[in-house]
């Protein structure tokens, strides 16, 4: 029978040790004494001997946890002091602490910063929830200088970040999906967040914190904060066709023997996108069936070996990112908890021409505005297609492509954008 571990109850009784401020003790730590002296003596085994200060370096507490914990560790007579740097013990491992350690280590190679507590975890993370975003036009404005969109589509980006909850872009291939969820990422990505480095949970460490995710920011107003926190700009995390049903659950690795949280626990306060929705490994249904309750509720269930479930906060901005018919998609029902949708499709005659103009420049090009309206002519009359955001940024790159197998300089004329035309598109039926 599976058991719930509510975080409501879990460690009731103990501080919240926000990141702010370095806890004094142990006890302000809000972890169970045991796994702190666990990893303290797996950091002895493996990168001692070494120094009280060092010691607390190495699991980001401060020294007077450290040295609580060297006492500890030295009362029970698996470490020992060997000399003394500048007033401050240099310790050891001894041979029964040594065996001790190869024994936790055969449970756990988890030897990093200490953890948070999952109460401290959940506090943190709804203190930090998307939903106290506030985005004015200016934001929207300046985010989305570089790309080519109408106002009333820029105005629907900005009600959709006020709301903090999940988002539907749809609309034909080349579109600018991609671009538009990673920008939107881009507007949340300004406001700092803290990160834990790792959460302990009934003695199982999961590690949160990833440094291709989350973009560290320096701490320069703060002297005293608690260092198993990083500060960071709220995360990104995109996932596209390779998604399936396990990454969704918490990633035991049998050799470390410890868990990596997965792709929704590392977006917490952030953006979670969804590419190329509903060409996953797993099945759309069975995606959005996991996520009735989180998307509704705003919390999730995560479930630990032996079958345990623990609840965490799911404070993300979901953007789901698909060409298809969300209607075909997905069940009415589930379209009700997704709160925006917002179609992008063809570009208007004065996008394409000003999207043209802005690759050309990037790419130290001129063209003609005669030249365009021949191309939009031909696009639409010739080859039966819609003006796509896509087509002017992968027809130059055509144009520059060949200029480089021909070994000249690349420029823009009628030639070259037949060549490319040829080359891009399939011929109308």
């Amino acid at each position: 029978m599976e058991t719930f571990l509510n975080t409501n109850q879990f460690l009731k009784n103990r501080p919240l040790a926000g990141p702010e401020v370095t806890p004094g003790s142990i006890t302000e730590v809000g972890v169970r004494e045991s796994v702190l002296e666990d990893i303290a003596l797996k950091t002895l085994y493996l990168s001692g001997p070494f120094t009280v200060l060092e010691l607390a370096d190495h699991i980001k507490l401060g020294f007077e946890v450290a040295n609580e914990l060297f006492s500890r560790l030295r009362g029970k007579m698996l470490c020992e002091v060997t000399g003394m740097s500048v007033n401050i013990p240099v310790i050891a491992i001894t041979s029964q602490g040594r065996t001790r350690a190869l024994e936790l280590l055969m449970q756990s190679q988890y030897a990093g910063a200490a953890p948070v507590s999952l109460q401290s975890y959940v506090a943190q993370v709804r203190k930090q929830s998307v939903k106290n975003v506030v985005v004015h036009p200016a934001d929207i404005e300046r985010a989305f200088s570089h790309l080519v969109l109408a106002d009333k589509t820029l105005a629907q980006f900005g009600t959709a970040l006020n709301s903090g909850s999940a988002v539907f872009l749809y609309g034909p291939p080349g579109s600018g999906k991609t671009a538009v969820a990673e920008t939107l990422s881009r507007v949340l990505a300004e406001d700092d967040v803290w990160i834990p480095l790792a959460v302990e949970v009934d003695g199982q460490i999961i590690a949160v914190y990833d440094p291709v995710i989350h973009k560290r920011k320096e701490v320069e107003d703060l002297e005293n904060y608690d260092r198993r926190w990083v500060r960071c700009g709220r995360p990104t995390v995109l996932v596209g066709g390779e998604l399936t049903v396990e990454m969704l659950d918490l990633q035991f690795n049998p050799i470390t023997k410890f868990y990596v949280g997965p792709a929704q626990m590392r977006a917490n306060n952030g953006v979670l996108i969804i590419d190329d929705f509903g060409r996953q490994r797993i099945h759309p249904e069975e995606l959005l069936n996991r996520w009735v309750v989180p998307l509704d509720r705003r919390i999730e269930f995560l479930s630990l070996a032996g079958g345990r479930k623990i609840e965490i906060p799911f404070e993300m901005l979901v953007v789901f990112a698909s060409n298809m018919d969300p209607a075909k998609l997905v069940d009415p029902a589930f379209l009700r908890r997704i709160q925006t949708k917002i179609r992008l499709g063809e570009v208007s005659d004065e996008q394409f021409c000003e999207i043209f103009r802005r690759v050309a420049e990037d790419n130290d090009l001129e063209v003609e505005t005669d030249l365009l309206a021949d191309l939009i002519v031909t696009i639409r009359d010739r080859l039966k297609q819609e003006l796509r955001a896509c087509h002017p940024r992968d027809l130059v790159n055509q144009i520059t492509w060949a200029a480089r197998y021909e070994d000249r300089e690349p420029y823009i004329d009628q030639t070259s954008l037949a060549r490319a035309i040829d080359s891009y598109f399939l011929p109308a039926e």
